[in-house]
């Protein structure tokens, strides 16, 4: 049988997130100021093709999140990310202490800490999609991780970030494995995405008990017009 990880985005949006939905016809999509993904069904045709024009409008660019999906002739691939796709296999998750929950308010202070360390897509209505941990030194905000995709069952720990002058400390370590705590708590299994390129993550991560479940690409596209 299929699992909800072979399409995420898709799973996501046609389940926990459905609140969160835009669709036609059996393309969907997070509004832009929430996630930059747009999720095809698995044996996509060129109806699918034409509703994702419709939805998204000409000359808008979409991301199509670890699948196999790719458009068909005339459409612009404008960037391609080889992934790779973590599962819990025995994390030490843990609470911690020192972890605050971050919210609207935050934004503006995440949004910033963003810009400075490019952990992946993070909108003005991301925090929404679920629970988002920070670390504060002397008031200000220098590490967080948080929830992101939803297929049923899982839950994606997103936005991964440290200000460089706080690196080596161990933030990222702690606030991982305090989000995948709260994420077992509701009897779901913590996942994650990677760059293939983020070596050091990528280790880091399987160090702490992620396991490569698959290598799925992450694609930029343009839509015609």
């Amino acid at each position: 049988m299929a699992s909800p990880l072979d399409n995420p985005a898709l799973a996501s949006l046609t389940g926990p997130h459905a609140r969160f939905a835009e669709g036609r016809g059996r393309v969907v999509r997070y509004p832009e100021d929430v996630a930059p993904f747009l999720a095809l069904p698995d044996d996509p045709g060129p109806r699918d093709w034409l509703d994702v024009a419709e939805l998204a409008g000409p000359g808008t660019t979409i991301v199509l999140a670890a699948t196999a999906a790719r458009p068909p002739s005339g459409w612009e691939v404008v960037g391609e990310t080889p992934g790779v796709q973590l599962v819990d296999e025995g994390v030490a998750a843990a609470p911690e202490p020192e972890a605050v929950r971050l919210g609207l308010a935050d934004v503006p202070e995440m949004l910033d800490l963003v810009e400075r360390t490019k952990p992946g897509p993070f909108r003005k209505r991301t925090v929404e999609l679920g629970t988002y941990l920070g670390i504060r030194r002397g008031g200000a905000l220098v590490a967080m991780a948080g929830e992101r995709l939803h297929p049923p069952g899982y839950t994606e720990i997103s936005a991964v970030c440290t200000d460089p002058a706080h690196r080596g400390e161990g933030l990222a370590t702690r606030l991982v494995l305090a989000v995948a705590a709260g994420i077992r708590e509701r009897g779901e299994t913590p996942m994650m995405h990677a760059a293939a390129s983020n070596t050091s993550a990528i280790r880091l991560y399987l160090s702490l008990g992620f396991a490569l479940r698959s290598r799925p690409d992450f694609v930029a596209v343009r839509v015609p017009g």
